[in-house]
């Protein structure tokens, strides 16, 4: 599922970017400082995993770091075990796609649900997660586990709908599901449209005309 995502585009960070687990999921901008090897633009990852070394920032996939250089560069790149990079913090995500929920392996009927939540797009955080059976008003509260997933051992039973407060910089914001979107027979493993995007944009500064970009560290 993940080298799907961005072409292959993929990174793991290491711990102090993947702050235990709240940016899996979230994109940044990579660029190596060699301008002989690599494109000053560099390339935007999403990280999945973490790196678990406090030795480098990112661990690239193939596919991305053969992205840093320029055209023709790509056997000199795979030479060098480590380069030095720079990188812009939690840029935008941009999907074709809906925000969708995978019922993990830890499942288990009749209560026991445990989700990830994929194409979460623009710069957010999903900070709480509620579950609640089509037609009803009684929502039950779900843990978040690590980054994307979240569980519950009380899932209500029938078809299900979510309801979600997103982060987009300082404020959050209810993001609702108003219809089904597991239904009553949901299957540990299947992708399941939400139906709803996440595109919110942070607003990290008072420039009055959104601007802003940060700079490279």
């Amino acid at each position: 599922m993940a080298t799907q995502l961005y072409n292959g585009y993929i990174a793991a960070a290491g711990p102090a970017l993947f702050r235990e687990g709240n940016s899996c999921g979230s994109c940044f901008e990579v660029r190596c400082q060699d301008e002989r090897l690599c494109k000053k633009e560099g390339v935007k990852v999403i990280v999945t995993d973490n790196s678990r070394t406090n030795q480098t920032g990112f661990v690239l996939s193939k596919e991305a770091f053969i992205a840093l250089g320029h055209d023709g560069m790509a056997h000199d790149l795979m030479q060098h075990r480590n380069l030095d990079v720079e990188f812009r913090r939690r840029t935008p995500c941009e999907y074709n796609k809906n925000l969708s929920i995978r019922v993990e392996e830890r499942s288990r009927k009749p209560g026991h649900l445990t989700i990830k939540f994929l194409y979460q797009g623009g710069q957010t955080d999903i900070m709480a997660v509620e579950v609640a059976q089509v037609g009803s008003v009684v929502w039950q509260y779900m843990s978040q586990r690590v980054g994307p997933i979240w569980s519950t051992p009380r899932a209500p039973l029938g078809p299900l709908r979510f309801r979600l407060v997103v982060t987009g910089g300082y404020d959050g914001k209810w993001v609702w599901t108003e219809e089904e979107v597991l239904p009553a027979d949901w299957k540990i493993g299947e992708l399941y449209d939400a139906k709803v995007q996440i595109k919110d944009i942070a607003q990290e500064s008072c420039c009055p005309d959104n601007s802003y970009r940060e700079r490279w560290i």
